[in-house]
């Protein structure tokens, strides 16, 4: 039985569509991530494409979170990023029914949105600090499988991955 977490928590979530060929990079990351030992304030979640359930989870008391995710930003093919996306509690305009929601294409970008609308709705509190680990994709037509490219980058993200949850703990 896992101890209750006292102090900030962390949450590495796992985001895309194992049906769209590497855009299922941060589902097999975390997938092989949830088999390596993290502190007890991680929990390591496959968020796939459910945007909006994400968006509530992120409601849910975290200092931290680590999407993990497809991210073409120009880069080689397997290439991983960092992107600090700094705080987030200002994250959308909180008005209401500012945010789109189309649960077929919530994007981090559109979870960030939506995040603040429901912080303003709800009364939740977002993240302190949100970062995204990337991986340039290859491939992201209809199809299962990564590309060799990014199948290969898999294991340096679940090591990046671990070490910035490792680092977070001492923040």
């Amino acid at each position: 039985m896992k101890r209750p977490v006292q102090g900030p928590r962390t949450l590495v979530a796992g985001i895309g569509n194992i049906f769209l060929g590497d855009d299922g990079f941060g589902v097999e990351t975390v997938r092989r991530l949830a088999g390596e030992p993290l502190p007890d304030h991680v929990e390591v979640v496959d968020i796939g494409v459910r945007g909006v359930h994400l968006a509530y989870q992120l409601l849910d008391g975290y200092d931290t979170v680590v999407l993990v995710d497809a991210t073409a930003r120009g880069g080689a093919p397997g290439t991983l990023y960092v992107i600090d996306v700094g705080a987030v509690g200002g994250a959308g305009n909180g008005e209401p029914g500012a945010a789109p929601i189309d649960g077929h294409r919530m994007s981090p970008d559109a979870v960030l949105a939506l995040l603040g609308t429901l912080s303003a709705g709800t009364g939740g509190t977002p993240p302190r600090r949100m970062l995204v680990v990337g991986c340039e994709p290859a491939d992201v037509e209809e199809g299962i499988g990564l590309s060799p490219q990014v199948t290969a980058a898999v294991p340096e993200a679940v090591r990046l991955v671990a070490d910035l949850v490792q680092h977070e703990a001492v923040r």
